[in-house]
């Protein structure tokens, strides 16, 4: 009796895909490979049967978001920045300004330790320290839970002046902040394109710290805490916002003209 054998399957010709989507076995049960030469990995199987899209991509300008706003500290490196703040206007409103203040300095040190596990730079815990205690040492000479805000109300005056005396010598402050790190180059105020990306950042921003200025001064004399504390930690992370959309921004600018050819001169005739 003679056996029939299955015809031999011909190597030039693509195999079939199965059911979905994943190719069929070969001869001997062997899986044969996907699209693209390589087996279809488990999740992606797992993404057919239940019938889910395949990931997109993540685009170049939210991944640099995402490194912009690492470079800053992330979401932990804000948590830890404006914790010390949270924990002595909590513990003030729970328990007076005593309490508040060992609060402030439990959580400060808890936050310079974070700050080294995380392998940040010594100098950004040092300084977390020191301006916990110029804010805890104001507080207490003071007697209220408000002088707390005092030292800190110095910064937005500080940038307000920065940000106008940059525009007026026609040098932008988001310029110098983040030109080197976007790879720009050094004559940038001289760019037509950086000079009006930088121009029109540093007017947000110039904004950004003069509407901050105001409502620091008007929660202050009204003596509440707790709406300074969301003011401070909201300013501190729409100022990480504006410093990473800047950067993108920049490096955008910075990539389309590198990628601009340059016309060519002519070469000059001799007669």
């Amino acid at each position: 009796m003679s056996v029939t054998h299955p015809p031999a399957a011909d190597p030039r010709r693509p195999q079939q895909a199965g059911p979905g989507g994943v190719s069929q076995a070969g001869p001997g049960g062997t899986p044969q490979a996907g699209p693209g030469g390589a087996p279809p990995g488990v999740s992606a199987t797992v993404r057919r049967v239940l019938g889910r899209p395949d990931p997109v991509e993540q685009s170049a300008a939210r991944a640099a978001a995402g490194r912009t706003l690492e470079r800053v500290g992330g979401p932990v490196g804000l948590a830890v920045a404006t914790a010390p703040t949270v924990a002595f206007v909590a513990a003030d409103a729970a328990a007076g300004l005593g309490t508040a203040l060992a609060a402030l300095g439990v959580t400060a040190v808890a936050a310079s330790a974070v700050r080294l596990a995380r392998r940040e730079p010594p100098g950004a815990a040092v300084a977390g320290l020191a301006v916990a205690a110029v804010c805890a040492t104001v507080a207490a000479v003071a007697g209220e839970a408000r002088a707390f805000f005092l030292p800190t109300m110095v910064l937005p005056v500080v940038f307000v002046l920065a940000y106008v005396v940059s525009l007026g010598v026609g040098r932008p402050l988001t310029g110098l902040m983040v030109n080197r790190l976007a790879g720009g180059p050094r004559d940038w105020s001289r760019q037509p394109r950086l000079r009006r990306v930088h121009t029109v950042a540093s007017l947000v921003g110039l904004a950004m710290a003069a509407a901050n200025l105001v409502v620091r001064v008007v929660f202050y004399v009204a003596d509440e805490p707790a709406a300074l504390a969301v003011v401070q930690v909201a300013a501190t992370s729409l100022f990480a916002v504006h410093f990473a959309v800047t950067l993108v921004v920049t490096r955008r600018v910075v990539g389309s003209s590198l990628r601009t050819p340059v016309p060519a001169v002519p070469a000059p005739q001799h007669r």
